[in-house]
């Protein structure tokens, strides 16, 4: 059985930083395709950043700069550390591990508040 979770959410001031983690377990996680997305209220769900399984990122151009998206293999640990928190960050942030199957797997998310 797959799953996935996600901590480290809460409330923060602008400016202020947060570091995400979500672990997985039941799938080899050290070949997966890892992905941080994040959905405000009445907006869809986007991609914020991901990292492959040879390390490279990719991030939102809205993020881009301020996150880092990072991953531990002896852990099965992906990271979202964020700085530089705008009110617009706000938002419930979900992990997302593809397999090399190309199957899906979600947390089931963690709130970030951003206070002006």
């Amino acid at each position: 059985q797959v799953q996935v979770v996600e901590s480290g959410g809460g409330l923060v001031q602008a400016g202020g930083s947060l570091r995400l983690s979500c672990v997985t377990s039941g799938t080899a996680f050290r070949f997966n395709y890892m992905g941080w997305y994040r959905q405000a209220p009445g907006k869809q769900r986007e991609l914020v950043a991901a990292i492959g399984s040879n390390g490279n990122t990719n991030y939102a151009d809205s993020v881009r700069g301020r996150f880092t998206i990072s991953r531990d293999n002896a852990k099965n640990t992906v990271y979202l550390q964020m700085n530089s928190l705008k009110p617009e960050d706000t938002a419930v942030y979900y992990c997302n591990t593809r397999t090399i199957g190309q199957l899906d797997y979600w947390g089931q998310g963690t709130q970030v508040t951003v206070s002006s």
